[in-house]
Order: C-alpha cells, then structure tokens, then sequence
C-alpha cells in the first residue's frame, strides 16, 4: 500500500531544510503560543501571521498546494468543537431561531470567537505542516529528545509513526480477505458487525504479539532508548540569525496588534 509521510518533501534543499531540527522546533512552539495567545478578533494580526506563515512555506520550497491541503483536514475536528461558542457567548444578538421548543440565539461576540478559535487553529496547523515537511521524522524526534522531553514520549511518538503503516497495510489485507469471502452478501447486519468485531480483536492481538516481538529484537541489540540518526545536530550562525529575524518580526506583529 502507497502511504502519505509526513516528513515527504523533508529530501529538498533549501533555506528552511538546511535549519537545525532544534530551531525550526523552537521557532513553531514560539509562533502557535504567540498565535493562542492571541486577543479574540484580532483580525489584523492574523494575517500578519499569515504572511509570515506562506512567506517560510514559499522559502521552503515544499507546494503550496500541498500545505494548504493538508492544513484542511484540520478544520472539520476544530469546528466540531468550536460550532456551539456562538450559541453559549454573551453578547448582542445576530440572529436567532427555534428548534421544537428550544430558543436559539447567535450573538456577534460567538461568532467573532468561533473565527478566532478556526484562524488560530489553522495558523498553527501551517506552521506544523511546514515543520513536518522539512524535517525528516527521526530529526524532529532527535531535537525534542536534545530540548529534553520525555524519553519515554519520544520512543512512543516514534513507534507510533513507523507502525502505524505496518497496522495499516494489517488492516487493508485483512478487509481483502473478508471481502473476498463474499462479505455482506446475502447475510444480516448482526453477523457483519460479529466479523468487524472479530477483525478489531485479531487486530489488537496481532499489534500485541508484534510489539513483543520488536522489544526482544531491540533489546537484544542494546537499544539504549536513544534516538539516534545518521544526520548529527549542529545549531549553526544561520539558526540564530533565523531565530533572531523571526522572533523581531513576531514581536513586532505582537506589538502592533496591541497598539491597533
């Protein structure tokens, strides 16, 4: 089975790819905290942030297209949690309607929310996206181990990227095989849903008896818990004249959205 890694156009050469993982690290959290903790309708900061966002994905050479693409599948998950701010906010009321017995008012402050919350939430999901496709996985790994994170989150988060294509690739052979077997035809629902159920436990056994398999293979390589690559860290002058110019920007952005 053909997969979508994250990390796909992290081969390419350009400014943002020659950066040391720890500093475009660094640089994302410093802008999504700056984005969240943004005042509600601060429209004129967000595009400033914007710009900044599409002007790193254009140095970085990685399609447009594609981080704008991606960037989508985020909104659907953001407005299923953020849908009913405009309903709950105080405020002056837009408009209203009445489902059945329930009164419902929308009032302008919920909606300025909700537009905040979906601006916020895509904004960070750009910046993310860029980070992914211009660093390799093992990369991002090494420099969140190098900023001291949990090594314990570390070894999750990279056995949870590398496996979860092996229980894809698990998944879509066992669903051939079920439907090869003439699955749905001519039987009810209750005996289909039997079959789901016996699929997801053979599924769960088989992620059991793997992981155990792949623990008493590394152990008996002396893994250590490290992450370790071939490519070996180095913050360079560049980092910090990139860190330097991106911080004085977003300062600068921060600054006048309070003046504004």
């Amino acid at each position: 089975m053909k997969h979508s890694f994250l990390d796909k156009y992290s081969d390419r050469d350009s400014i943002i790819h020659r950066l040391d993982p720890r500093t475009k690290l660094i640089a994302a959290l410093v802008f999504i905290f700056l984005v969240v903790l943004l005042p509600p309708a601060s429209w004129l900061a967000y595009e400033l942030y914007f710009v900044v966002a599409v002007a790193l994905i254009l140095l970085s050479q990685v399609p447009v297209s594609y981080v704008f693409k991606q960037s989508l599948v985020i909104i659907p998950f953001v407005l299923m949690v953020a849908l009913f701010i405009p309903f709950f906010k105080e405020g002056t009321e837009a408009f209203s309607f009445n489902i059945f017995s329930w009164h419902l008012s929308v009032t302008y402050e919920g909606l300025e929310t909700l537009g905040s919350v979906m601006a916020k939430a895509w904004l960070s999901i750009l910046f993310l996206i860029l980070l992914t496709s211009t660093t390799t996985f093992s990369n991002i790994l090494k420099a969140l181990e190098h900023l001291r994170m949990p090594r314990v989150l570390v070894m999750i988060m990279s056995f949870m990227y590398r496996y979860i294509f092996v229980l894809t690739d698990e998944v879509m052979r066992m669903k051939q095989a079920r439907d090869s077997r003439n699955f749905g035809e001519g039987s009810n629902r209750l005996w289909q849903i039997k079959t789901v159920g016996n699929m997801i436990g053979t599924l769960f056994i088989r992620s059991y008896e793997r992981g155990e398999r792949v623990y008493a293979s590394m152990a008996a390589r002396g893994f250590d818990g490290h992450s370790r690559t071939l490519d070996r860290l180095c913050f360079k002058p560049m980092d910090a004249c990139f860190l330097a110019i991106l911080g004085i920007v977003l300062a600068l952005i921060t600054l006048l959205n309070l003046v504004y």
